[in-house]
């Protein structure tokens, strides 16, 4: 014996136990999501300091905050674009969902390019021309 122990190490007949190499897995894979958490990672790098660092995490969290403010706001303007009864997304139908939704529309204040206004009377406009219809009847 050489006195080294253990099944491990070279020659001998007990040798290393045949290992399945797995298939190289990316951090979005890992995490479950659909958003890059490598790339989220390296634009985190890149607006830092020289003398910071970002945690490994800290990517895997703001791709699951970018991608599930994605799949809201998709499931949101493809129920506005079936409502008007079209069959592909556009601005107006993403302008419709956020400004439909209290929560997204205080988060998204930017002006949103061909996406119009949002269909809306006031009030007092609607009460002065039902009492006309009222009064010449």
């Amino acid at each position: 014996m050489s006195g080294k122990g253990g099944k491990g190490g070279k020659g001998g007949k007990g040798g290393k136990a045949p290992t399945s190499k797995k298939a190289p897995q990316s951090r979005s894979q890992r995490a479950g999501l659909q958003f890059p958490v490598g790339r989220l990672h390296r634009f985190l790098k890149q607006r830092i300091h020289a003398n910071q660092r970002v945690g490994a995490t800290a990517a895997v969290y703001s791709a699951a905050i970018l991608e599930y403010l994605t799949a809201e706001v998709l499931e949101l303007a493809g129920n506005a674009c079936k409502d008007l009864k079209a069959k592909r997304i556009t601005p107006r139908h993403l302008q419709l969902a956020i400004r439909g939704d209290e929560e997204l529309d205080s988060l998204i204040k930017a002006t949103i390019a061909g996406g119009g206004v949002i269909p809306h009377i006031h009030k007092s406009l609607i009460n002065k021309s039902s009492k006309k219809k009222k009064a010449a009847s």
